[in-house]
C-alpha cells in the first residue's frame, strides 16, 4: 500500500511543478517539424560583397550550419533537407528534374551533414560548389516540384512543413512567363498541402524587388504573430540568422485554456514560455552490445506473495490520528482537484499595486487562440488595449493543469515592438505574473551595521553610475553549457580540439579600472581607516593565561539533573532530548553500570531502573 506523500504534491515539489509547467506542451498537432532549404546556386550568389564581406552563398551556408547544429542539440528528431536549384549538375529522385541538386534528403541531421556544409564554406567551398554543383539554367517550378516529392516520400507525421528560399535574384527566369507560371502553380500546390514557403532574399545591386515575382510565391502569414514577407533584403549574416531563427522556431503552447471574463464569456488563450532555463540534455542509457537506446519499465509486486500488482489493486493511504485511512485513486484525484483548468477574472488593479517583491517565479505569456474559440482575438485585443490605456493589470485565479493547486496571477499588458528590420522583438499579449500568498512573504531582521554617511553614499553613487550598462540577457551565455556543447561538437566532428569559448560572465577588470579612475581610492579613504589593506589577513588572537597560585586549566562545570526531573522526562517520553553527557552523569548518580556508550543504551538503562 503506497503512502499518501508519494502521490500528493507538497511544498518541496513546487520547483518540479514549475518546471513541468514550462516544459512539454499541449500540442495542437503532434509530430515532427520539417524544414527544407532551397538555395539558389547561380553565379550571382558567389559574388563577394564590398569591403571583404562574404558572398550571399557563403552567408547562406553559415546559416544552414547554424540551424543544423541547433537542431542536433535541441530537436534532433526534426527533419531537414538542403536542395540547390539553378545548378549545372542534377541529383534528385530518378534525376527527373534538371538543374536541381538534392544535397541532403529530408532526414534527421547528423555530424556528417555539418561536415558537408562546412566544406562549402569559404574560398575552398566556392571551388567545391563550382565543381560539384556548377551554375546552369533556372527553373524554380522544377525545384518546388522536387521539394514536394521530398515531402511525399516521408511516411512520418509532420506537425510543421516549411520551405525557405535563399536567393539574390528577384526575377529568376529572366522574364520567361511560362516558367513563372509553372513556379506559381507548384507553389500554390505546395501551400495546399500545408507547406509554408518563406523568402530569405539577399542583397542585390540595385535593390531586390519582391513584387516582380516572389510576392505570389511566398505564403501569407498564418496569424498576427507571423512575420510575413519582409521587403528589405538581408545584407548581414546576423540579420539573416535572426530572420531564419524567427521563422524556423515553432511557437508551441504549453497549454490552451479559457480566460473567463464573466458568466458565459470565455476567451481561448494559449500559454507560452518566453524564456526557459537552459540545461544540459539528459543522458541516454544505451545497450552496451548494440549501442541502441534502452527503455526502462517499472512494475509493482506484492511484498509477501511476489505476485504482479495491477494499477487497480494499488491503493493509497494517509495516517491520521494513528489510523491508516485507505483511499482509492479516484478519491485521491477528487480531493486534489480544485477546479477545471482555466483563468478566471477577479478584477482590475492599478499598475502601482504590483511590486517588485511580488515576483516569486518566472512568468509565462498568453496569446489568443482564434482557432479554438472564434472571436477570441478581437475580444483579447480590446481587453489588452483598454488595460494599456488605463494602466491597469487584470487579477485572476489560475489553474493551469488538472489537479494543480490554484494560484492568484496578475495579467500585465504588453504591446508589440519591432526592430529596424520589422522583426518582432516583443509580441502583444499579457505577461502572467504569479502572485505570492501571505505565507510566502517573510519579515527578516536586517543585520545591525553602522550607517553610512551621506558623503560615502554620494561617492558610491558615482561609482555605480560609472559602471552602469544596458543589460541584455542574450549577451551572456552560460560558459558551462557552451563548453559542454563545444566538447560534444568536437567529438562528433572528429576535431582535434574543441573551439575556445569566451567566458562572458567574468568581470572585465581593465575596463572597470579605466572607467572608475581614482574613485575607488577615494571611496576607500572615506570608508576604511588609514593604512587599511582589505586583502591582508587579521593577526590571530592570543589566549591570556592567569599567573598565580590558582593558575591552570579551568574545569568545566558539571552537568546533571535531579531524580524528579529524570522521572518527569521518562513519563513524558522526552529522555531523548537530554544530551549524552547528562545521561552518563545520571547513570553515575543512580549507580547504573552501562557497557554501551550510545544514547539509546543509556536511555534504556535509565528507563529500566526508574521504571522498576
Amino acid at each position: 500500500m503506497a503512502e499518501w506523500n508519494a502521490f500528493y504534491q507538497n511544498e518541496d515539489e513546487e520547483q518540479e511543478q514549475e518546471e513541468a509547467e514550462q516544459s512539454g506542451g499541449d500540442y495542437k498537432v503532434s509530430g515532427r517539424d520539417s524544414l527544407v532549404f532551397l538555395v539558389d546556386a547561380s553565379k550571382e550568389m558567389f559574388i563577394k560583397g564590398e569591403d571583404g564581406q562574404p558572398s550571399n552563398f557563403d552567408m547562406t551556408m553559415q546559416v544552414v550550419r547554424s540551424v543544423y547544429t541547433s537542431k542536433i542539440i535541441s530537436s534532433h528528431r526534426d527533419l531537414v533537407a538542403l536542395v540547390f536549384y539553378g545548378t549545372e549538375q542534377s541529383k534528385n529522385q530518378r534525376n527527373s528534374f534538371k538543374h536541381v541538386y538534392v544535397y541532403h534528403d529530408l532526414d534527421e541531421p547528423g555530424a556528417k551533414w555539418v561536415q558537408d556544409v562546412d566544406a562549402l564554406h569559404g574560398e575552398k567551398g566556392a571551388q567545391l560548389a563550382a565543381e560539384t554543383l556548377g551554375s546552369g539554367e533556372t527553373s524554380l517550378g522544377d525545384a518546388l516540384w522536387c521539394c514536394a516529392n521530398l515531402y511525399s516520400d516521408i511516411k512520418l507525421r509532420l506537425s510543421q512543413k516549411r520551405l525557405m528560399i535563399f536567393t539574390c535574384r528577384d526575377d529568376p527566369h529572366g522574364g520567361d512567363s511560362a516558367r513563372d507560371r509553372q513556379a506559381r502553380t507548384k507553389a500554390s500546390d505546395l501551400k495546399e498541402t500545408g507547406v509554408l514557403i518563406d523568402l530569405m532574399h539577399l542583397i542585390k545591386p540595385g535593390g531586390f524587388d519582391v513584387s516582380l515575382f516572389f510576392r505570389d510565391i511566398v505564403s501569407p502569414p498564418e496569424d498576427d504573430s507571423e512575420l510575413g514577407l519582409q521587403l528589405e533584403p538581408c545584407n548581414k549574416l546576423e540579420d539573416l540568422q535572426k530572420r531564419v531563427r524567427a521563422r524556423e522556431t515553432k511557437k508551441r503552447a504549453l497549454a490552451r485554456l479559457s480566460l473567463t471574463l464573466g458568466e458565459g464569456l470565455n476567451v481561448a488563450v494559449g500559454v507560452y514560455a518566453t524564456a526557459v532555463l537552459a540545461r544540459k540534455p539528459a543522458s541516454v542509457r544505451l545497450y552496451r552490445e548494440t549501442n541502441e537506446p534502452v527503455r526502462s519499465k517499472t512494475r509493482t509486486f506484492h511484498t509477501q506473495t511476489g505476485s504482479l500488482l495491477l494499477p487497480s489493486e494499488i491503493k493509497k493511504a494517509q495516517v491520521y490520528g494513528r489510523k491508516q485511512i485507505v483511499m482509492e485513486k479516484d478519491e485521491v484525484d477528487a480531493i486534489k482537484k480544485f477546479h477545471d483548468p482555466g483563468l478566471f477574472l477577479i478584477g482590475f488593479k492599478p499598475m502601482e499595486k504590483l511590486k517588485l517583491h511580488h515576483h516569486i517565479r518566472p512568468s509565462v505569456f498568453i496569446y489568443p487562440e482564434e482557432g479554438e474559440v472564434k472571436g477570441s482575438a478581437c475580444l483579447f485585443s480590446a481587453l489588452l488595449k483598454k488595460c494599456v490605456e488605463r494602466n491597469v493589470f487584470a487579477l485572476c485565479r489560475s489553474v493551469f493543469r488538472r489537479n494543480y493547486p490554484p494560484r492568484f496571477v496578475a495579467l500585465v499588458p504588453q504591446t508589440e515592438e519591432v526592430d529596424e528590420g520589422k522583426v518582432q522583438i516583443t509580441p502583444p499579449g499579457f505577461n502572467v505574473i504569479y502572485l505570492p500568498y501571505a505565507d510566502d512573504l517573510r519579515t527578516l531582521d536586517p543585520p545591525k551595521c553602522p550607517p553610512a554617511s551621506q558623503t560615502q553614499v554620494n561617492k558610491m553613487k558615482e561609482i555605480v553610475q560609472k559602471l552602469r550598462f544596458k543589460y541584455r540577457s542574450d549577451a551572456f551565455e552560460n560558459p558551462v553549457l557552451q563548453q559542454h556543447f563545444r566538447n560534444l561538437e568536437a567529438l562528433a566532428l572528429d576535431m582535434m580540439a574543441p573551439e575556445d569559448i569566451e567566458d562572458l560572465i567574468m568581470p572585465k577588470v581593465d575596463q572597470i579600472d579605466q572607467r572608475l579612475g581614482p574613485l575607488v581610492d577615494e571611496f576607500k579613504d572615506l570608508v576604511y581607516p588609514a593604512g587599511y589593506n582589505p586583502e591582508s589577513k587579521p593577526a590571530p588572537k592570543r589566549k591570556t593565561a592567569d599567573v598565580g597560585a590558582g593558575a591552570g586549566a579551568e574545569k568545566k562545570p558539571k552537568v546533571g539533573v535531579t531524580a524528579d526531573e529524570l522521572k518527569a522526562h521518562m513519563e513524558n517520553g522526552t529522555l531523548g532530548k537530554l544530551t549524552v553527557a547528562v545521561l552518563k552523569e545520571a547513570c553515575k548518580q543512580f549507580g547504573i553500570k552501562t557497557t554501551g556508550t550510545k544514547k539509546q543504551d543509556l536511555i534504556d538503562a535509565l528507563s529500566e531502573r526508574l521504571g522498576s
